[in-house]
């Protein structure tokens, strides 16, 4: 799976994740579902991720085609 991809959930969940805890446990979570989107602004802008370094250091989220670099479509296949 793309890092992309994989980036655009965690931020979705997270985002869901806090409005619900907001809404049935304490509107603090508000701060939360504030800073991922404040990150998720920044990183529109400067092309800097946090989730992106530590999933890279992890080795997840590679390439969907493997490093093979013949090909110019390899995804679709």
């Amino acid at each position: 799976m793309k890092l992309q991809l994989i980036i655009r959930r965690f931020a979705g969940t997270f985002i869901l994740t806090s409005l619900l805890l907001a809404h049935y446990h304490s509107p603090n979570w508000l701060w939360f579902t504030a800073f991922v989107g404040a990150n998720l602004l920044q990183s529109s802008f400067t092309n800097f991720c946090p989730l992106e370094i530590l999933l890279k250091k992890l080795g997840v989220g590679g390439s969907c085609c493997g490093g093979d670099k013949k090909t110019t479509n390899c995804c679709g296949q």
